[in-house]
């Protein structure tokens, strides 16, 4: 009981939130007086956009337990991502099996194939160093872009849609359903990397992080530790490319472009590396802000109009150099920081403070 007691304690922040997502899509419908169990409306266009945001979040939160945790930066994480989402429209749409069945073989076949192919990358990769290591990587990834663009069976280029899924799994049929299956799995996802990172293992990854050298001296081997760390990342991605996919009901080799390997880095850099919330906050604040400022016509006078959409890369750049000079280890990572060191003057204090004793005179 007490256990419990003390888990509740520590972690009644993280409760808070969790509540306050789950009853989010009806706030957001009391809010925009929309229902949020019909096919369309504010409410759901929202349940749209927050549904993106956990996607990006899953996938940041993989490419968090390599850049963050275990210090290996790759330039092809989007490799998996594109693969979970290929091999489930393959099962859906290139198999005799009814759609259930289908999402089934699709997912479980998605996350073993490409733990197996990150398992066998990074066995051939992580040996490899600096910038060694990210050339090879991105050259995986962009040959498997290539590849799956040319192929005639899943129509090159232009992709396929998903046309078979289960009404369950549909999100336009039924958003809000999809909604909590994708919060339920991001919350898995959190939870997952939040115990294995509090795990001896993640003891282990954060001293290859640190210093490699040294804890190859202590004893354990660190090529076992990355390439664990290197293999799950590619499965928790798989998911996420998953999940992607089934948002959107399209297949295409957009998904292995390098594009999905910059958006978790840049998530990851601006929400904090090495840090559990940090992932969530850098993708929901790059999502909004891309969602909110996107499509914004600014009139300054009838002759100056800004329309942020045509400039919207340049702007973004220009918001992540601002945001990585005003939080140099990402926002919670220097919210982290801030807040040991306005803890530590305290400790110090109190420490120094005399006792009963020393106040007693000689």
């Amino acid at each position: 009981m007490t256990f419990w007691r003390k888990t509740l304690q520590s972690n009644t922040g993280l409760l808070i939130i969790l509540i306050l997502l789950i009853s989010l899509p009806h706030l957001i419908g009391a809010l925009t007086n929309s229902d949020p169990f019909a096919t369309r409306g504010a409410a759901v266009s929202w349940q749209g956009t927050i549904i993106e945001i956990y996607i990006l979040a899953i996938f940041t939160i993989s490419y968090n337990l390599l850049f963050g945790f275990s210090g290996v930066i790759s330039f092809g994480h989007a490799l998996f991502f594109g693969m979970g989402g290929y091999i489930l429209g393959l099962a859906l749409e290139y198999t005799d099996l009814s759609p259930d069945m289908g999402v089934i073989v699709g997912v479980l076949g998605a996350v073993l194939i490409c733990g197996v192919l990150g398992f066998l990358i990074g066995l051939a990769s992580l040996r490899l160093r600096g910038v060694y290591f990210t050339v090879f990587t991105l050259a995986i990834a962009e040959s498997f872009y290539i590849f799956w663009g040319r192929l005639p069976l899943t129509k090159g280029e232009d992709g396929f849609t998903l046309t078979t899924l289960p009404t369950w799994l549909n999100p336009i049929a039924d958003r809000i359903t999809f909604y909590y299956i994708v919060l339920a799995i991001f919350v898995l996802t959190f939870l997952f990397i939040r115990r294995l990172m509090f795990s001896p293992t993640g003891a282990v990854l954060l001293a290859v992080r640190e210093n490699e050298e040294r804890a190859k001296t202590i004893g354990y081997n660190t090529l076992y530790f990355k390439l664990m760390a290197f293999t799950v990342a590619a499965m928790l991605a798989a998911v996420a490319g998953v999940l992607q996919v089934v948002f959107n009901k399209k297949v295409g080799p957009e998904l292995l472009s390098v594009a999905y390997t910059i958006d978790p880095l840049l998530t990851t850099i601006i929400g904090g590396a090495g840090t559990f919330t940090g992932p969530v906050v850098g993708a929901t604040t790059l999502h909004l802000l891309d969602r909110l400022l996107r499509d914004r016509v600014i009139t300054v006078t009838p002759d100056l109009v800004l329309d942020i959409g045509k400039s919207w890369m340049l702007i973004s750049g220009f918001i992540f150099i601002i945001v990585v000079m005003v939080f140099p280890y990402g926002i919670v990572g220097t919210w982290n920081r801030w807040r040991a060191k306005r803890r530590r003057p305290i400790a110090v204090a109190s420490s120094t403070k005399p006792t009963a004793v020393e106040k007693q005179p000689s």
